[in-house]
């Protein structure tokens, strides 16, 4: 702040220094002009001849005093001088000539600056030209009083408003000492918001923005901490169980024996692959903290390629998968959204897949994609004819890593966790309710709704 005002400052003086000099021009230029006029009464052409004669108060006009000299000029038609100067400077040639209008001009007499007061006048038919000259000391004197009348008071501000802009800036800047010291002193595992009870209006909208980016990253960290401990705790199991059939395998001398264990070591590396896959697509349906990469795409055609894909499986497991929609001629609508095509796409082949597992061999399983025409809210439906998920259950099973008991299915439990971190994601509701509430078994209807565009 006090290099602009620094910078200022001269230039407010040499502005200063040129409104001084107009304003003290001013009154001396109407005496001046006032002289002038008072010297043309003096002026007069008896009998056709132009003559000049003074009084004594007349010639008092002229007079030297202690700061200027006054110089004048009568100059007849023909350039002739009848009194004054003879070195007078003439105006300028390509001037045209005013009668009675009194004029003023910066000029030189004899090396000095003067200002000249001229006019002509009409005597009969004759055309005078006379003249008044000043020299600019009292000008110049009466100017440099102005700046002074302007520098000193500024002299003695310009510390005081130096001092009182320091101390200001001093008193400001206090609290965001303080706040600097108190994050400094935050431990390096500490993400809690900053205390905002105490925090300069200035910058609230700064430790808004931290404290919303501290809760970002440890919502962010904590994810990757239950992902750490998921996995861990996910993968024991199965490790631990091709290390006992490896050991098994090694001390069995029976061929049978051995391709039994090697039978089981592969149905263990079969559901670690199936772990570690899931648990992969459930750290990337979690992006807290990380902004949603988006693009339109249409839902139903996405739903039809997941459909298409899930064939061999369901075939594999004596399952009957179906795809059933609304639309003309058997072509599927047209729903199109806004959503991440790679995360949608996992959500719909971790709902198909779950319904395959457990609905069994005989069983059924049908995709919907459907849209409300009134409210436009797209809807993806998962329905089996399986053994369903009692309603008390089945908030619980949209947590990571539950397991409905006795369904006699292997799986890892992330299945609808993954459906359900990917639907909020979407801003989407995940629902489930019984396919055929009135029968035995009852299955299972999974609907996926999504918001309109």
């Amino acid at each position: 702040m006090l290099t602009p005002l620094l910078l200022l400052w001269p230039l407010s003086l040499a502005l200063t220094w040129f409104v001084a000099q107009g304003i003290a021009s001013k009154p001396f230029d109407r005496a001046l002009s006032f002289n002038l006029q008072v010297l043309t009464q003096y002026v007069d052409a008896p009998d056709g001849k132009v003559g000049f004669n003074l009084t004594p108060q007349a010639r008092d006009l002229l007079r030297a005093d202690d700061t200027d000299l006054v110089y004048y000029q009568v100059v007849a038609p023909g350039g002739t001088v009848i009194s004054g100067e003879p070195d007078f400077p003439a105006p300028a040639e390509n001037e045209t000539p005013e009668p009675g209008r009194i004029q003023l001009r910066d000029d030189v007499v004899r090396g000095d600056e003067v200002r000249v007061a001229y006019v002509w006048l009409l005597r009969g038919e004759r055309r005078v030209l006379m003249q008044v000259a000043e020299t600019r000391g009292k000008r110049s004197t009466l100017a440099t009083e102005i700046i002074k009348g302007v520098m000193v008071p500024q002299f003695v501000i310009l510390p005081l408003a130096v001092l009182l802009v320091w101390l200001a800036l001093v008193r400001g800047i206090r609290p965001l000492n303080v706040l600097e010291q108190r994050i400094r002193a935050r431990k390096p595992d500490d993400l809690s918001p900053i205390e905002e009870t105490f925090i300069p209006q200035e910058v609230a909208p700064l430790v808004s923005s931290i404290n919303d980016l501290l809760t970002r990253l440890k919502a962010s960290l904590n994810t990757q901490r239950r992902f750490l401990a998921d996995a861990a705790h996910q993968l024991k199991t199965p490790l631990a169980g091709l290390r006992m059939q490896a050991e098994l395998a090694q001390r069995e001398g029976n061929a049978a024996d051995i391709r039994g264990s090697l039978q089981q070591i592969a149905r263990s590396s079969t559901r670690a692959t199936h772990t570690v896959n899931q648990l992969l697509a459930l750290a990337r349906a979690e992006t807290t903290g990380r902004s949603l990469p988006t693009t339109e795409l249409d839902l139903a055609q996405l739903v039809t390629e997941v459909v298409q894909d899930s064939v061999p499986r369901a075939l594999e497991h004596g399952v009957d998968l179906g795809l059933g929609h609304e639309g003309p001629d058997d072509m599927p609508p047209l729903c199109m959204m806004d959503g991440n095509p790679t995360l949608l796409k996992e959500m719909t082949r971790n709902l198909v897949d779950n319904a395959i597992n457990y609905t069994g061999a005989g069983g059924m399983v049908t995709v919907r994609v459907l849209t409300d025409p009134f409210s436009g809210v797209h809807v993806l439906q998962v329905e089996d004819n399986g053994p369903g998920i009692p309603a008390s259950e089945r908030e619980l099973v949209l947590q990571p890593f539950y397991r409905a008991l006795g369904t006699n299915v292997d799986g890892s439990g992330l299945g609808l966790a993954i459906v359900h971190e990917i639907a909020q994601q979407h801003n989407a509701v995940v629902q489930m309710e019984d396919a055929h509430p009135h029968a035995n078994p009852r299955g299972l209807r999974v609907t996926v709704r999504f918001r309109p565009r």
